[in-house]
């Protein structure tokens, strides 16, 4: 019986000792941890002529047909498809901000005093996951010859705990972005870049995102992002769902901020404010 009961009782200071280091801590070991396989390949030969000629033939072909059209497909799916040429998007112009003297968002159709080359928008966004675990998040977009972006972006957490003193995390992301999407009420990008991983990790990783937002109303907006970046055999992922509301150069901003740092998830509501420069 007493066996019984110091066998229980270890496992309990265990798993207090293990859940007391906290969701960054833990996030942070996830990140560092990676995953070593031996991948064996057995390498046979083949000396038949009529196979031999097959192959050729088949090389052939994918250089030939199948390559050429994959290249042209995917190059209109990342930038702009043939059709799309005689668009009017495909000449739409940077506002000086979502509903500037008109019902338009970040696109307009038409050159007018609206009109903008290059444009700015900084947020700055409390997240908050409980009172002991909450973060900021920092961004400036920028935007210019109305297909072109760039991003920077810093995430920080903090955690407290009783046990083994404050937890903190920080990631620094750049991206280069494209524009896909611009009409006037709804425009879209994809990114690629990289990001900094701070704490204990302190590694590099290659980033990539997807983002849109509608103006479906004015002065409101939805806006949605999503990044992933790679730390060793993990990642990171952030997904945003926002709600803006905009009333001159700034907008004010609601919504639902979800983050997954190696194995481990934070689930945030989020709140902030903007402004377009």
């Amino acid at each position: 019986m007493k066996k019984s009961m110091l066998s229980f009782l270890i496992v309990i200071v265990f798993s207090s000792s293990s859940y007391g280091q906290g969701k960054i801590k833990e996030a942070e070991d996830s990140l560092k941890e990676t995953e070593q396989s031996i991948n064996s390949y057995t390498k046979s030969t083949y000396s038949n002529d009529s196979s031999d000629s097959d192959s050729d033939l088949l090389t052939d072909i994918v250089r030939d047909l199948v390559a050429p059209i994959f290249a042209y497909t995917a190059y209109g799916v990342a930038f702009e498809s043939p059709f799309e040429t005689y668009n009017k998007s495909h000449n739409a112009v940077l506002t000086k901000h979502p509903y500037h003297n008109s019902v338009t968002g970040n696109y307009s159709f038409d050159w007018n005093e609206d009109s903008e080359i290059f444009t700015t928008s900084i947020t700055n966004r409390f997240i908050y996951e409980t009172n002991r675990l909450y973060g900021n998040h920092l961004n400036a977009d920028m935007r210019f010859l109305e297909r072109w972006g760039f991003e920077l972006d810093y995430l920080q957490l903090w955690e407290g705990n009783d046990n083994f003193g404050d937890n903190a995390l920080a990631v620094y992301t750049v991206l280069a972005k494209y524009n896909r999407v611009r009409t006037e009420r709804f425009d879209g990008y994809w990114g690629l870049g990289a990001a900094y991983v701070d704490g204990e990790v302190k590694q590099l990783g290659f980033t990539y995102a997807l983002g849109a937002e509608w103006f479906f109303a004015n002065p409101l907006s939805l806006k949605s992002n999503f990044n992933q970046t790679l730390i060793n055999d993990n990642s990171i992922n952030k997904f945003n769902a926002l709600l803006n509301y905009h009333k001159k150069q700034y907008k004010f901003i609601g919504g639902y901020e979800y983050l997954k740092i190696g194995s481990v998830g934070f689930s945030n509501v989020t709140v902030g404010i903007g402004v377009s420069l």
